[in-house]
């Protein structure tokens, strides 16, 4: 049993002196009371809890074997992602299949791996984005039975454009049907077709603002149908490229602090000196902070999480906000709240130990690591 000492992220959403009490990889207890003064300048957070990345360190996720997984791991672990969902592209059915299959498998072993993005193949030609247009399949219940059998259940969010003919009806029986949120995204629908989607089960926005029509004062589209009903959450992209700052604190405004997720989206380019790699089957060609296609779609970013979360604070997010939007709102959307997301007694001791400035200092999963 050992104790961690500092400023502690409370539920609530307020930093408070104290103790985490670490029994192997639970918490055991959080005693709030006075520490030292040299420990109070210490922040503990939770571990980050990342529900849409593609890949880092090199490796994609869709091409890579079980030692790239590991590398893609290590690295998450090592900026503070203690939590994540792997996420697929739009590929032919057979290559989803051995994915979803593969990722399931290794998951096994690898706690960290809580569950698979599936984004696509049920999504528009018109808003493909980075994705394969020649993969791009009808909506098929079927498929994501086989698909979701495959991940050994593991299959917690899919992308749907409600558009496309059959999408209505496919997010309706997957919504009835099985735990799995479906999410909007990759489509050209308006704010009236994203409405009947979210009446009849879609519940979330993959990527807010990209793959979808813009947000205007006449077409609010898909942002606005979502910022319309309070049972709807949303992605965002904190990279700097995705998203104006601007748009950023607008969209914490409008949707609160519970409806808000920060995702990194992040391909194997990132923490890659620039160059070209992979997203999928599309070569994609990294240069700084950008990572786009041939023909100069965005194709994910090349930040993690955690730097994500600090960029929004330096914009002007609340602290507590941005904190949630990457621990306690994501682990909420999935269903693992229960376990991770929070510093409280009975979770996993999936913790950061952070400076004031968000250096990041420490990343604790087990009392070996304190």
């Amino acid at each position: 049993m050992k104790k961690v000492r500092g400023n502690i992220f409370t539920p609530e959403g307020e930093f408070r002196c104290g103790e985490v009490v670490i029994e192997g990889s639970t918490i055991a207890e959080v005693i709030y009371r006075d520490i030292l003064p040299e420990e109070k300048k210490y922040k503990i957070i939770p571990g980050l809890v990342d529900i849409h990345m593609h890949g880092a360190a090199g490796y994609d996720i869709c091409n890579c074997d079980s030692k790239g997984l590991e590398e893609i791991l290590i690295y998450e672990k090592g900026h503070g992602i203690t939590s994540l969902c792997m996420a697929t592209m739009t590929l032919e059915e057979g290559q989803l299949l051995n994915i979803c299959k593969k990722i399931a498998d290794y998951a096994i072993s690898h706690s960290q791996v809580k569950g698979i993005y599936v984004e696509g193949p049920f999504i528009s030609a018109s808003k493909a984005g980075a994705q394969n247009v020649s993969h791009i399949q009808k909506p098929d219940y079927g498929l994501f039975e086989r698909l979701r059998d495959a991940s050994h259940n593991m299959i917690k969010v899919i992308t749907v454009a409600p558009e496309v003919d059959g999408a209505l009806e496919l997010i309706e029986r997957i919504s009835n049907e099985s735990a799995c949120v479906v999410s909007l995204a990759h489509s050209a629908a308006d704010a009236r077709l994203a409405k009947n989607a979210f009446a009849i089960g879609a519940s979330h926005v993959t990527h807010l603002y990209n793959g979808m029509n813009a947000m205007t004062h006449r077409e609010p589209g898909i942002p606005g149908a979502a910022a319309d009903r309070s049972d709807v959450t949303v992605e965002l992209i904190c990279d700097g490229i995705h998203i104006d700052p601007i748009m950023v604190r607008n969209t914490f405004r409008l949707f609160g602090d519970n409806r808000v997720i920060m995702i990194s989206d992040s391909m194997e380019a990132t923490g890659m000196p620039d160059g070209e790699y992979m997203l999928g089957d599309k070569k994609i060609d990294k240069h700084g902070s950008e990572a786009r296609t041939c023909t100069g779609s965005l194709a994910g970013s090349v930040s993690n999480l955690y730097d994500c979360m600090c960029r929004a604070i330096d914009w002007g997010i609340e602290e507590r906000s941005a904190i949630w939007a990457a621990t306690r709102n994501p682990a909420k959307r999935i269903g693992i709240y229960d376990s991770v997301g929070s510093i409280e007694a009975g979770k996993k001791s999936d913790l950061l130990i952070v400076s004031d400035d968000y250096n990041l200092l420490r990343v604790i999963q087990t009392e070996e690591d304190v």
